[in-house]
């Protein structure tokens, strides 16, 4: 028999006069079971959530194919996670279509325990402009983590393209108003991005030429297909080696110590003052995972930023690790936040849309 039914049986049993008087009291009784009941319940989850990952593998979604820029941070991520998290396994699902919302609504729907996680990149501040309807709210629907790196990026062109350094460039591009083709991965895309931000800043119209990833638009640049291409490091560091592209600048506000990029100027000083686009990647979990499990994944993701391992293939990948306060959650939201009001007029005054 319940508790309740319980008592109520017993009430039966008592002589009229009295129940009032009883009720009050079994009245207070349930209360008082309940409390417990609740501290109990706490206590047993706050227990719980102390012990974790208690040896379960955690999993980390990538809203994107398997090889690409933001799958190889996931999975550097995921090694270096491991001795933070008492050695479990950390392994990666990528879940990719639909220009990443896919995996990223696939993270939002999970069961929120800290066992299902999301590393995407700046996707999370440009879908909710690029798509008119989303099944998820990327400020409300998700726990944010904190940040992982800075993927810069570069404006390369096909190896045959007349000019030799930047001003060469904008003047040639000036010249051939109209005609000249800018490739991309596709809508949405790191390169999408940073096409429309450097045409916005250039005041200049290109033939935008969307591929179905970067490889396809990196093969046809070298090829003589298209003459430009804005990609990140990560995609365009070995062709700009091999001497297969021709650099012109990079995107970030001071030049980049890799060593095949280090003499490459930036937009910045090149004319274009302030132009600075990276692709940040940053981890997240789904809305409601409990605040003890969300300090110890974030002091995990602490440990792992200063792994030498880590940095060192981050840096192989130009990318830089993020080593300020957006490592923390609420500046992580803080900086999503500016990143959705950046985008958010560049891609609304292009007028495009994935959906």
């Amino acid at each position: 028999m319940g508790i309740l039914k319980g008592i109520r049986y017993f009430e039966t049993l008592i002589p009229p006069d009295k129940i009032a008087s009883f009720s009050f009291v079994t009245g207070d009784m349930m209360r008082k079971l309940l409390t417990l009941g609740a501290i109990a319940a706490a206590a047993s989850f706050g227990a719980h959530a102390q012990d974790f990952p208690a040896g379960k593998p955690i999993t980390i979604v990538v809203p994107f194919a398997a090889g690409g820029p933001t799958d190889r941070v996931a999975r550097d991520l995921a090694e270096a996670l491991r001795k933070p998290l008492d050695g479990v396994s950390v392994v990666v699902d990528n879940a990719a279509g639909a220009g990443a919302t896919i995996g990223i609504a696939k993270v939002a729907r999970a069961k929120p325990d800290g066992y299902t996680l999301l590393v995407t990149h700046v996707a999370m501040a440009t879908t909710p402009v690029l798509y008119r309807k989303l099944s998820y709210n990327v400020e409300t629907d998700f726990e944010y983590l904190g940040m992982i790196n800075d993927v810069p990026m570069t404006i390369i062109g096909k190896p045959t393209l007349e000019a030799n350094n930047f001003k060469e460039l904008r003047d040639w591009i000036g010249k051939n108003a109209g005609k000249v083709n800018l490739g991309n991965a596709g809508i949405g895309s790191a390169s999408h991005l940073c096409g429309l931000l450097f045409q916005s800043e250039l005041k200049a119209e290109m033939t935008t030429v969307p591929y179905k990833g970067t490889a396809p638009a990196i093969a046809d640049l070298i090829g003589g297909q298209i003459d430009l291409l804005c990609d990140q490091t990560t995609n365009t560091t070995s062709q700009i080696e091999g001497k297969k592209v021709k650099p012109y600048a990079v995107t970030t506000l001071k030049r980049l110590s890799t060593p095949a990029l280090k003499d490459i100027p930036t937009l910045d000083e090149s004319g274009l003052k302030g132009f600075q686009v990276t692709i940040w990647h940053g981890l997240y979990a789904p809305r409601g995972t409990p605040a003890p499990v969300l300090q110890r994944l974030n002091d995990a993701l602490k440990v792992a930023l200063k792994d030498p391992d880590f940095i060192k293939k981050q840096e192989g990948l130009g990318a830089v690790v993020v080593s300020d306060r957006r490592v923390e959650p609420a500046e992580h939201k803080r900086f999503v936040a500016s990143e959705i009001a950046k985008w958010s007029p560049v891609l609304k005054a292009a007028g495009v849309y994935a959906d």
